[in-house]
């Protein structure tokens, strides 16, 4: 399911029309100004329960090996978002 497909059923689904799901799905998963991303930008998690939650996690500092040189390289810390499902998602898709 792509974006335009979400808008389309939670327009159906709501009974709101095309423009306005369009404003909530954006609103909600905008990477640079949605909810979801402001609130893990600033450092907290997003917790859906029953669905799951949004969150930060960090990868360590580890050596890595540059595949065209064969070298030894540094890489350095990095925080990724992650998301978790909820018990009850788990449940739906693992049956």
């Amino acid at each position: 399911m792509n974006k335009k497909e979400l808008v389309a059923k939670l327009a159906e689904r709501t009974g709101l029309s095309q423009v306005k799901s369009m404003e909530v799905v954006n609103a909600l998963f905008d990477a640079e100004n949605g909810i979801i991303a402001n609130e893990l930008d600033g450092g907290s998690k997003v917790s859906v329960p029953g669905f799951g939650t949004f969150d930060i996690k960090t990868r360590a500092a580890r050596t890595g090996t540059n595949p065209a040189t064969q070298k030894k390289i540094n890489i350095p810390e990095r925080k990724f978002p992650a998301f978790r499902p909820g018990k009850n998602l788990k449940e739906r898709i693992t049956g």
